[in-house]
Order: structure tokens, then C-alpha cells, then sequence
């Protein structure tokens, strides 16, 4: 599904920098924090665009929540000093009214207000004629309809300088990162949406400065046309998020490393071996097909089975089994772990969906 957003070309509106980099301190602490971050992180030249939080909204009271609505002429006199364009969130409508006051360049949408239609639709009243760019984070949880919705409640009121932030989701399962990255789901925002533009914050689904360079890199080979990570002059005193913080210097090293690949070539040679590996993909792929269909009509000859002999669709022994052996089978073939037990779980959940409609058409039958 294609969305029908009225959009502006982003090469009128962002930084022509491949990638734009958009960084600073997670919160804006002091005058002199801010204008000394601004200073260092724009000695690179590769910085697009100051940041700062000025709210925080935390998870529990009693913490650091941003020094305010004073933080934003201390931004603003910040990006003023280095020549940057600077951006901030917004969580409610006092907030969209307060940058606008200060001349505050961009806005964001952060992940706990993205989750909220109610807290979208009232900032996207008080944008309501106003030009300026504004970026919709995702939701804390993993929901592209909710993201979806953000963007178009902003669009509608007329921001049609719109761009999207991947920072990851929520989750219960142990991790290396803060937030999941769940990479297919931006990826499918963009198959919905190819002209809003993407941009990774890292920091955010890191949680920590030593995985930063490694999710910077696979946003980039991803496609997606920057990053917001997050710059303290000093993150060992930040009042917010200190691990995940890099220095200025750290972040001019990261930048330098990253690896930008082309999007195209131009190569025949390449182009033609592309397009034979490509042919191979869509034999296997139509052969996968098949055999998915093969295995659901044995699962509704077991449901009917089931049905017959009056036993639950649920066998707990025989999944048990089925993931063990399985990830057996595709250790052996070198596949990840991971990927063989999301895919074992999408077809257990169809194969549970198939029984139960053999099920429900059995009694339907009985009942007529």
C-alpha cells in the first residue's frame, strides 16, 4: 500500500550531505554546554544540524526532565554560532508554541508521543500554517500503523516538510540493544512512503556508545539518508543518557569511518551477474512458495484429524520438538538462530490459523 502524502522533495529542504548528520546533547543543560558541543561537533564540517532536548519526558518522576523553555534561546544562539539549522522535540502543543517563539529550525516527534493520536492531532493543530520540518519518530511499539497515522495527521494540517526517524522499539526479549531495531519495519514505511525521508538515531537503539558505529553502518547500507546521534561535550556529567553519548571527537571518528556505498552501478559486468543471482532468488522464492502451500495442506489434513478424534489444535510437546530440531537442522547450515525461530513462529501461528478454520467449518457443519 502506497501512501498519498503530499510531500515536499527533501533536496529542497535538507542539507545536501550524504549522509546529513543531525547531533548534539541529548538535553540541553546550560548555555555554555550547548554552545561548547555546538562549537566541537561543527569543526568536522559533517554535521547538517544541531539537536537538543529541551523537555524530557522520563519513564519515572523525580529525574532530569530538560531545563525548559529557556533551553531553546540557548539552542537557537547555539546553532546560530556555528551556522547550523537546529532541531528539537515537541510533545504537545505548548511545546510547538514555544519553538515557534524561539525560531527553533525543526521539529520531532518523540516515540512516547508518536504512541498517542491524541498528543499527534494536537500538535498537528498547532502547526496548523506553519512551514517548518518536522520528523515523526516511531512508536515505542512496534506498530506501523501508529507511525503511519502520526505522519499523516501532521501532513494534513499542511507540513509538507516531513521526515521519518527509526529509533527502534520496546521489547521484553533480552538484547544487546536499548530499543529493537526491527529493520523491516522502516524498511516497510518506505515501500509505503518511498519520498519521506529516513533518518536512524542510533544512539536510541544502541543504548550504548560502543554499538553506535555498528548500527550507524547498517542504517547507512540500509539507504537511509542519515543519522541523529547524540553528542555531549562531556557524557561521563550528561543528565540524560550518558552512555549512549559520544564525544565530539568520538563522533568526528565515527563519521569518518563509515563506509557510504553507491546506490547504483553502472557496471554491465555487474548488472548482468545482479540480474542472474536475482533469477535464482525468484526460482527459490517460487519453490519456497510451493512447499508453504504443500505443508499447510498436510496441516489442514491434521486439523481435520484433530477434529475427528475430539484433541486440541495446540500440541506444546510436538512445538517444543519442532524448535529444537529445527534449530538443529539450520545451525548445521549456518543460519542464525534468530531467523529460523521468527520464521518457525510465522508458520506455527498460519498453521494454527488453519486448523482452527478446519475446526470452526467442522462445527458450523454440525450445528446446520
Amino acid at each position: 500500500m502506497k501512501l498519498n502524502l503530499n510531500i515536499e522533495k527533501t533536496d529542497n529542504w535538507l542539507p545536501n550531505k550524504n549522509p546529513i548528520i543531525i547531533s548534539g546533547p541529548c538535553s540541553v543543560e546550560s548555555e555554555e554546554q550547548v554552545l561548547q558541543t555546538a562549537l566541537e561537533v561543527s569543526k568536522s564540517k559533517k554535521v547538517s544540524i544541531l539537536r537538543g532536548g529541551i523537555w524530557k519526558p522520563r519513564t519515572r518522576p523525580n529525574s532530569f526532565e530538560g531545563v525548559g523553555e529557556q533551553g531553546l534561546s540557548w539552542l537557537k544562539q547555539a546553532g546560530n554560532s556555528v551556522g547550523l539549522p537546529v532541531a528539537t522535540e515537541v510533545a504537545n502543543a505548548e511545546h510547538v508554541e514555544a519553538c515557534l517563539k524561539n525560531n527553533i529550525d525543526m521539529l520531532w516527534i518523540g516515540a512516547r508521543t508518536t504512541v498517542n493520536p491524541f498528543s499527534v492531532q494536537e500538535i498537528a493543530n498547532a502547526l496548523k500554517g506553519v512551514d517548518i520540518p518536522v520528523f515523526v519518530k516511531n512508536p515505542i511499539t512496534p506498530d506501523i500503523n501508529l507511525w503511519v497515522g502520526a505522519l499523516e495527521r501532521i501532513n494534513a494540517v499542511g507540513i509538507n516538510k516531513l521526515g521519518a526517524i527509526h529509533r527502534g522499539f520496546s521489547s521484553f526479549d533480552k538484547s544487546s540493544y536499548r530499543n529493537t531495531p526491527m529493520w523491516e519495519i522502516p524498511i516497510e514505511l518506505r515501500l509505503m512512503c518511498p519520498q519521506i525521508p529516513m533518518i536512524c538515531d542510533p544512539s536510541h537503539i544502541a543504548g550504548d556508545k560502543e554499538l553506535i558505529p555498528y548500527v550507524s553502518q547498517k542504517a547507512i547500507d540500509l539507504d537511509m539518508e542519515g543519522l541523529m546521534i547524540e553528542s555531549h561535550i562531556n557524557p561521563l556529567v550528561a543528565k540524560s543518557d550518558a552512555k549512549q553519548q559520544v564525544t565530539p571527537l568520538e563522533l568526528d571518528v565515527l563519521i569518518n569511518n563509515l563506509i557510504i556505498r553507491e546506490k547504483h552501478s553502472e557496471s554491465e559486468e555487474f548488472i548482468n551477474k545482479l540480474e542472474q543471482l536475482r533469477s535464482v532468488i525468484d526460482e527459490l522464492d517460487e519453490e519456497l512458495i510451493n512447499k508453504f502451500s504443500s505443508r499447510m495442506s498436510i496441516i489442514q489434513k491434521i486439523g481435520e484429524y484433530k477434529h475427528e478424534n475430539n484433541v486440541t489444535i495446540l500440541q506444546l510437546e510436538r512445538w517444543e520438538q519442532i524448535l529444537k530440531n529445527r534449530s538443529f537442522l539450520a545451525d548445521k547450515v549456518g543460519l542464525s538462530d534468530d531467523f529460523i525461530k521468527k520464521m518457525l513462529e510465522l508458520v506455527h501461528q498460519e498453521s494454527i490459523r488453519v486448523q482452527t478454520q478446519v475446526m470452526n467449518k467442522s462445527r458450523v457443519s454440525t450445528d446446520n
